[in-house]
């Protein structure tokens, strides 16, 4: 198997560093990381721009869904201006397709769009192998 392009591996470093509660937690380290147009299509189809996630995520009574873990992350890289990467999560049973656009942002790459959509263990979806 091949490297991933710095693109991707920039991505995928960053796609882990926002399943840590204590970035999703903080304000300044959700800034640094997702780009000003971002946007979001959550697990129960609601969307959300940067700043209500930001505030969502970061209140003093928000749920804390406790470790996110992640399996078969992949990317591609599209040009240099574009990364798209796929993963699964699981975090208290509950299991989600994931998919994420990143995008060179200053000196680094910015998460500019995510969507999670749920699925079940007897349903994982075509192409997983399972």
């Amino acid at each position: 198997m091949s490297e991933p392009s710095p693109g991707v591996a920039a991505a995928v470093e960053g796609e882990l560093r926002l399943l840590d509660p204590a970035v999703r937690a903080s304000a300044e380290l959700l800034c640094r990381v997702l780009h000003p147009e971002y946007r979001e299509i959550d697990h129960e189809g609601r969307i959300w721009d940067r700043d209500t996630i930001i505030a969502e995520l970061t209140a003093a009574d928000a749920p804390r869904p406790g470790p996110l873990t992640a399996s078969r992350m992949s990317g591609v890289q599209f040009g240099d201006e574009l990364v798209h990467l796929t993963y699964d999560t699981e975090t208290k049973g509950r299991l989600s397709h994931r998919s994420s656009l990143w995008r060179p942002a200053g000196d680094g790459w910015v998460l500019y769009f995510h969507q999670a959509t749920p699925f079940t263990a007897a349903d994982p979806g075509p192409g997983t192998g399972r």
